[in-house]
C-alpha cells in the first residue's frame, strides 16, 4: 500500500513551519515558558488564520476534511517549533471524539466552532489508557461525572472537554459546567500547559461508541505524540550537527573527531526510520483500521525510546552549552520527555499492544 506523503501534504507542512517560525520563534517560546498566565493566544490566533484547528473536521462543518496523516505532519511541525498551543486535544482528539461518537446535534453545535478555533476542546482520557494514580479516575452515573482527571493538555482554558470514565465511556462536558474545577499541573515541559480537572457531580452528555471510541482516540493520540517527538528529535539532531561543524577544539572542528561523527550518525540512523513508522501509523488510522492499534503502539513506544536517545546524545554533542537557556536545547529535550509519558510510557504501551494481540491477559 502507498502511504507516502504527497506534494500537497509536504507543501502544507512547510507552510505551517513557516507560520510557526513567524508566530512562535524561540524567544516567544521562552517567554511563554516563563509566564504561567500566558496561554499563547497570539500563536493560537496565527494557527486559526492558517486553518489548523479544522484540519480533521469535515468541510460541511467548516473544516479542511483531511486525514490523520495530515494531522501527523502538522504535529511534526509543532514538535519542531516546540509550539506553545494545545494541538493534541484542540485540533485532533476532541474533534475526533465528536466525529466518531457524537450525535448529529452535538456535531452541529460544536464542530463549526472548533473548526474556526473559536472553541478549544480538550480530552481527559489518560486514566483508562495510561493507568490512574491514587485518587484519580472519573466515574459516571445518571448523566453526571465525579472524580479527577490528570494531565489534560489545554484543560485550563478549554471550552469543551471530552472525558473518559473508568469503564472507557466518553462524555461531553461544557467548559462552564457547574462543579468543574481546574488547576495547573507542573511538568518538565514548559511549552504545554497541563491541567488537573475535578468533577463534582458535573452534568455531562454521553457520547456513543463506548470503549471502541476511546481506543480510536488512544491510537490517534499515540500517533500524534510520536509525530511531535519526531519533529523535536529532528531539530535536536540538526542543531547537534550544526554545532559540531562550527565548534573548535584542539584547533579542529569537533565534527572531524570520529567519536562525534559516530554520535551524529547514530542519531540519524535511529531517528530516520521512525518517520516511515509514524507516517504509516497515521495512514493506517484511516486506510487500514485493522492495523491501526498495533502500528500506533509501535510508533509511540519506539519513537519514545529513540527520542530519548537523540535528546541525550544531541545534548552531549553540545557539551556544557547543551544545558544553557541561551541555546534553548532543553525545550526540545523536555518536549520529547513529556511526549514519551503522555497516554502511557513505552512499557505501558507495549503491555497494551500485547493484550491487543492476545499475548497477555
Amino acid at each position: 500500500m502507498d502511504f507516502s506523503i504527497t506534494s500537497d501534504q509536504k507543501l502544507m507542512q512547510d507552510s505551517l513551519s513557516r507560520t510557526l517560525a513567524d508566530a512562535s520563534p524561540l524567544d516567544r517560546v521562552r517567554a511563554y515558558a516563563g509566564d504561567v498566565s500566558d496561554q499563547g493566544a497570539d500563536v493560537w490566533a496565527a494557527l486559526r488564520d492558517f486553518g489548523l484547528p479544522g484540519v480533521l473536521i469535515p468541510e460541511q462543518f467548516g473544516g479542511l476534511g483531511l486525514k490523520l496523516l495530515d494531522a501527523a505532519l502538522a504535529a511534526e511541525a509543532m514538535g519542531r517549533a516546540v509550539a506553545p498551543v494545545p494541538f493534541l486535544g484542540a485540533c485532533a482528539l476532541a474533534p475526533l471524539a465528536l466525529m466518531r461518537a457524537g450525535s448529529a446535534d452535538q456535531q452541529t453545535e460544536w464542530l463549526p466552532a472548533m473548526a474556526s478555533g473559536e472553541v478549544q476542546g480538550a480530552v481527559a482520557i489518560s486514566e483508562p489508557i495510561a493507568g490512574a494514580r491514587d485518587g484519580a479516575g472519573v466515574m459516571a452515573s445518571g448523566g453526571r461525572l465525579t472524580g479527577k482527571a490528570l494531565f489534560v493538555e489545554g484543560g485550563l482554558t478549554a471550552g469543551l472537554i471530552v472525558a473518559a470514565d473508568k469503564t472507557g465511556g466518553l462524555h461531553l462536558v461544557r467548559g462552564a459546567a457547574k462543579g468543574l474545577g481546574r488547576s495547573a499541573m507542573t511538568s518538565i515541559d514548559q511549552t504545554r500547559r497541563l491541567a488537573e480537572l475535578t468533577f463534582d457531580n458535573v452534568e455531562a452528555e454521553p457520547l456513543a461508541g463506548g470503549p471502541g471510541a476511546l481506543d480510536a482516540l488512544r491510537d490517534a493520540g499515540w500517533t500524534l505524540l510520536a509525530a511531535d517527538a519526531l519533529g523535536a528529535g529532528d531539530v535536536m539532531l540538526e542543531k547537534a550537527v550544526a554545532y559540531a561543524q562550527e565548534r573548535k577544539q584542539f584547533g579542529r572542528v569537533i565534527g572531524s573527531f570520529q567519536a562525534v561523527k559516530h554520535m551524529c550518525a547514530e542519531m540519524a540512523a535511529e531517528l530516520e526510520p521512525c518517520r516511515a513508522l509514524v507516517w504509516y501509523a497515521a495512514y493506517a488510522f484511516d486506510e487500514a483500521p485493522d492495523e491501526a492499534s498495533l502500528t500506533a503502539a509501535h510508533a509511540k513506544a519506539h519513537t519514545s525510546e529513540v527520542g530519548r536517545f537523540v535528546a541525550r546524545t544531541a545534548t552531549e554533542v553540545h557539551g556544557g552549552m547543551g544545558i544553557t537557556d541561551l541555546l534553548g536545547l532543553h525545550f526540545w529535550f523536555k518536549r520529547i520527555g513529556l511526549d514519551r509519558q503522555l497516554l502511557g510510557g513505552p512499557e505501558r504501551v507495549r503491555a497494551i499492544a500485547a493484550r491487543i494481540q492476545g499475548l497477555a491477559a
